[in-house]
């Protein structure tokens, strides 16, 4: 289907930004690399990276996507205006802003002349000067402009003179998409209608001949309602929503595109993404959530592991006899699947659809799948999560067929790690012993790190460098640990994620047990695999060339 602007809604992504500032979410920059690169992947017309300038972390991002751009999408600076008393050419704020080198830059204003008198401690026509001079400063430096019209809908509730006053200063200055934000998030659904409705209406009527004005809409979810609120605005005019994976953000959190998406486009018939990019949504929401280090909502619509669950009695004899007498939508659709509780079926599309994406045939008559899908749902039910550790579950694929190399073999390891005091804190130390055979020769090596988890690591590259070179290129990019049962005190089910790279590549593994120091073995042990199993296929494929 064809991206018409008639009948299609821009999707303005800003997990990165908006959603970072959810409490105890810390994104690194290895997290907001590998974020951007899928969201672009899954299709996302505009992608918010930050603000640069307002920290190291979001100016390390922006100079690395300049080396490494994304292949679809635009990426976005975002920034305020000016500061009172200074012109746009002289204030610093604007530098790093320019030097982030995006085609576009999302601007945000004040709206509501309490936020300008109490908050800018500035008079309501300088605050309309910092609108117009920063819009036309970026623009004149060749920048697209999207101007966010902060505490919008407060802002006209209370002065709709003043707040139409700072859109108009936005257009003057050449802003090519004007947002309207319900920043606090209690905005209810019919103030949206009758607002934007308004609004259009006020710019319809004094507007000369030309193009129209491109709206979009901002929403927080502090009254639960920034899902129906987008929706409400689409409804009345506007063409792009803003929003974060898995409703990430501030306070209660902003429009979760997870569900605005399919609401969007299976719901209401308007365009967002292609059909097969509307299919990773459900891989896309778990990735993201296992990035951020956060428990996936099995409970969220369309994403959520139990969205289409069904346990037993009269819903799961009707769903089996005809699915729509209990789903509201196909689950593949949005890439999930339906689950029957209390059986062993569904659940086949996913494995095969992940075979494809590892360039792996597999046919769903061939009984390894059926085993594969049973010890995928083992594994899961101890803790596993793929989503973000594809990696580990293309290994587990390759073992069940029979492809898995074997590299090595693990006969034991032994830790240890002593405190001792010191001046004011503890003097650790950690050594880690290693034996492993490849080709059945025994290689005992022992190396000291940082951490128990740092001393394994090295051990196991020491002992295999000799046989491997390779792998001096390997080195660990990120290490995440969730507790999957807080109650369970110090005896507590462990999960670790780790992100692997050789400089080219990035793989993540993952491995679950109750002890933290096994669950990272088996994480840091497969990602070392996968890497040689890249090397492998890398080798194989020049050889072929050749």
């Amino acid at each position: 289907m064809p991206f018409e602007p008639s009948h299609s809604v821009w999707i303005y992504d800003t997990t990165l930004r908006d959603g970072a500032q959810r409490e105890g979410l810390s994104f690194s920059l290895e997290d907001k690399i590998r974020i951007a690169q899928r969201l672009d992947q899954l299709g996302i017309p505009f992608i918010e990276g930050g603000w640069p300038g307002a920290n190291p972390k979001d100016e390390q991002f922006f100079k690395w996507m300049q080396e490494n751009p994304l292949t679809r999408a635009e990426l976005v600076a975002f920034c305020s205006t000016r500061r009172p008393g200074l012109t746009a050419q002289v204030d610093p704020l604007l530098k790093p802003i320019l030097a982030a080198a995006t085609n576009w830059v999302t601007v945000f204003g004040k709206s509501w002349d309490l936020h300008v008198t109490e908050g800018l401690k500035t008079t309501l026509a300088e605050n309309l000067a910092m609108i117009e001079d920063t819009i036309a400063y970026l623009r004149a430096q060749g920048r697209r402009v999207i101007y966010d019209a902060e505490h919008w809908f407060d802002g006209y509730k209370h002065n709709p003179a003043y707040a139409l006053a700072t859109l108009k200063a936005a257009i003057a200055a050449g802003a090519e998409w004007l947002t309207l934000c319900d920043t606090n998030g209690g905005t209810l659904p019919h103030e949206i209608s009758s607002i934007m409705a308004a609004v259009q209406q006020s710019f319809a009527e004094a507007r000369s001949p030309g193009p129209s004005l491109r709206w979009g809409i901002h929403t927080h979810n502090d009254a639960e309602l920034a899902v129906a609120n987008a929706i409400v605005a689409i409804g009345e005019g506007a063409q792009m929503v803003q929003g974060t994976i898995n409703g990430y953000g501030e306070r209660c959190g902003n429009a979760n595109l997870c569900s605005l998406i399919p609401t969007l486009q299976l719901k209401l018939g308007y365009f967002c993404l292609q059909p097969t990019e509307l299919a990773q949504l459900t891989d896309v929401s778990r990735f993201v959530s296992e990035v951020a280090n956060l428990a996936p909502e099995d409970h969220a619509p369309f994403v959520g592991a139990s969205a289409f669950a069904h346990k037993g009695g009269i819903h799961v004899s009707a769903v089996e006899r005809n699915p729509l007498t209990y789903e509201h939508i196909c689950p593949e659709q949005v890439g999930n699947y339906r689950r029957i509780v209390i059986s062993d079926q569904s659940g086949l599309s996913n494995i095969l659809a992940k075979a494809q994406t590892f360039g792996i045939a597999l046919d769903k008559h061939n009984p390894q799948c059926r085993q594969m899908l049973q010890r995928l749902k083992q594994l899961e039910s101890e803790g596993y999560q793929f989503e973000a550790a594809e990696a580990s579950f293309e290994l587990l694929m390759r073992e069940a067929l029979g492809q898995r190399p074997q590299f090595f073999v693990i006969k034991g390891f032994q830790v240890h790690y002593d405190a001792t005091p010191g001046s004011g804190q503890l003097k650790t130390t950690s050594l880690a012993t290693v034996k492993l055979a490849v080709d059945g020769i025994d290689i005992l090596e022992a190396a000291e790190g940082n951490g128990p988890v740092s001393a394994l690591d090295a051990a196991l590259r020491k002992a295999l460098i000799n046989v491997y070179p390779e792998i001096k290129d390997f080195h660990l990019t990120d290490y995440k640990v969730r507790i999957l049962d807080g109650t369970a005190g110090t005896s507590a089910k462990t999960r670790v994620l780790v992100e692997s790279s050789n400089g080219h590549q990035r793989w993540a593994t993952v491995g679950v047990s109750s002890n933290i120091l096994e669950a990272s073995y088996h994480a840091v042990v497969e990602g070392l695999e996968y890497g040689l199993l890249l090397q492998r296929s890398a080798k194989s494929a020049l050889e072929t060339v050749i």
